[in-house]
């Protein structure tokens, strides 16, 4: 995988973590992933950033909720996971700190768990505290491309294994999140590389489009948070969904295509790429009126 790396340029702020964060991640999204019986351009796909993209407010912390109903850590660990979500919510964008607290945390109670534990929970809270939450906006863009025929895959700073339930529940093709360390099924406590947040993310997607044999020109990516610009500047076609300050302003400059769904409001330009067809765009657009609707 690695020795394809030359088929986009690499930003200079990954770093060898970075890389094998994101070359771990796009091993267990292939090892994961749907089939996909729809047949369009094999060459294209479209990567969507899940925290406040595809979801409202962050996987991490709603997995948190659930374990502590679970009773796998104490009440002033929760305190802090609901003041990081309320955070998340209200300023919209994610705070550097609180991320990496909310990792640690998540290592350390999890580590001695097996996989498959985990798994069957994750289902579990999905039910409980995610299938709400889904911005049908952005669900439908996401169906939009499944429909012309073109392979989705989530991308985010979220356990592999959560993401990978969420997307299998979307009906997604699959998910590029953080791998967490496991010898013989059970958590160590740490991790392969680093976070798959930022410079790692943009590593995952280089990683698989060079293992799926995809074209990044033709490709998609969706993200709310400045943090994701190098993911999006890998691919020929960057949305900005639901934009913080610096992601808008930066959107804009370079005319990427933008939409808000938290409050509504129209943006200049609003689409998925040409190669997914009018239909798509029409048949995605209506889907996301009538969730809106049903949602009121």
């Amino acid at each position: 995988m690695a020795a394809l790396g030359w088929l986009t340029p690499r930003r200079r702020s990954a770093t060898a973590r970075s890389v094998l964060a994101g070359e771990a991640s796009a091993e267990a999204a292939r090892k994961t992933s749907q089939e996909f019986p729809v047949h369009g351009d094999e060459h294209a796909a479209a990567f969507f950033d899940l925290d406040n993209t595809v979801m409202q407010g962050a996987a991490l912390f709603h997995f948190g909720r659930g374990l502590y109903k679970r009773k796998f850590f104490q009440r002033r660990e929760l305190a802090r996971f609901a003041w990081q979500q309320a955070w998340f919510r209200l300023a919209g964008v994610e705070d550097p700190e609180h991320m990496q607290d909310a990792r640690d945390s998540a290592l350390s109670i999890v580590k001695g768990h097996r996989v498959s534990e985990l798994m069957t929970i994750g289902e579990e809270i999905y039910d409980e505290y995610m299938a709400d939450r889904i911005w049908p906006g952005t669900r439908a863009l996401a169906q939009a491309h499944l429909d012309a025929g073109q392979k989705v895959w989530l991308v985010t700073a979220a356990p592999v294994e959560t993401a990978t339930i969420i997307a299998r529940r979307l009906g997604l093709t699959g998910a590029l999140g953080t791998v967490a360390e496991s010898v013989d099924g059970v958590y160590t406590g740490k991790l392969v590389g680093e976070p798959l947040h930022g410079p790692a993310k943009a590593e995952a997607v280089r990683a698989l489009a060079a293992a799926e044999g995809l074209d990044l020109s033709r490709c998609a990516a969706y993200s709310d948070s400045h943090n994701d610009i190098p993911m999006l500047s890998l691919v020929g076609h960057p949305y900005a969904i639901n934009p913080d300050t610096k992601l808008r302003r930066y959107a804009r400059e370079r005319e990427w295509r933008l939409r808000d769904y938290r409050t509504g409001r129209k943006a200049a330009k609003v689409g998925i790429p040409a190669a997914a067809g009018v239909g798509a765009l029409a048949g995605g657009t209506a889907a996301a009126v009538a969730l809106s609707r049903r949602r009121r």
